[in-house]
């Protein structure tokens, strides 16, 4: 039987995710963004929370750890090179390695860059990238490198474009704005924007996005495109100074 995915906002922009196996009935929450928020999600699909697979230590990913452990004792898994930043934290794990929830397998990415540790989940042609990739952009580099950060994006970009990306924020318009700056002449980028502009101003989610539509529109994942080069002076640039240069601009993008 299929996964169940549900997706809901909490905080002021984060995402909540739910992955419900109907089968086995166990349940996980992509981080933990918010205990309450959680426990009302769960409690209108009648699921009892059994994992939370963390990507990352950020208070707004960790912040429902220790509540939802209390209550429903379930296991939490996260990244081994951050485990003594997640709260409660059961199972290790690092880029490369698989292993086995509800009798699905999940795949373990490595993605330094948001964070040092930070880590993706993969599993059924789902992505759950946390604060790596969003819709239409990416997570600023904070405690990795530039090159840490294209390494952790370009890996995504081999992989099958029907393959659902959850994120975890609601950033879609800003990075919209961001991207038409450096590509305005993409006119699948120009269609989408005025999509998620719409969407947005009727209260509707803009994720989950697919690896196929960011392959089009999302200028980090880009830096073959000839006019984001032209756009910003890179043309005899590396793929990797490209993306750099990208971010660079983005930080200070208003």
């Amino acid at each position: 039987m299929p996964l169940e995915i549900y997706q809901f906002p909490c905080r002021s922009d984060n995402y909540g995710v739910l992955v419900h196996d109907p089968e086995s009935g166990a349940t996980a929450s992509i981080d933990a963004p918010d205990a309450e928020a959680v426990e009302r999600e769960l409690a209108a699909k009648g699921w009892r929370l059994s994992h939370i697979l963390t990507t990352h230590h950020h208070q707004d990913h960790v912040e429902g750890n220790t509540a939802l452990k209390a209550k429903h004792r379930c296991v939490i898994v996260g990244p081994a090179s951050e485990a003594s930043k997640i709260p409660g934290i059961d199972q290790l794990v690092s880029g490369g390695q698989r292993f086995i929830w509800a009798g699905r397998d999940i795949q373990v990415f490595d993605c330094p860059g948001h964070t040092a540790g930070h880590i993706a989940f993969l599993t059924e042609n789902v992505l759950f990238a946390g604060d790596t990739l969003f819709a239409m952009g990416c997570g600023r580099v904070l405690e990795g490198s530039m090159a840490q950060m294209w390494q952790s994006l370009n890996q995504f970009r081999s992989l099958p474009p029907k393959t659902l990306v959850y994120c975890g924020h609601e950033y879609t318009v800003a990075n919209a704005r961001f991207a038409l700056s450096v590509e305005p002449g993409n006119t699948k980028l120009q269609s989408r924007a005025k999509k998620v502009s719409e969407q947005r101003e009727r209260g509707v989610m803009t994720c989950p996005t697919t690896i196929g539509e960011e392959l089009e529109t999302n200028p980090f994942l880009r830096p073959e495109s000839s006019e984001i080069r032209n756009r910003i002076g890179a043309e005899t640039y590396s793929d990797a100074d490209v993306f750099s240069e990208l971010r660079r601009r983005k930080d200070s993008f208003k």
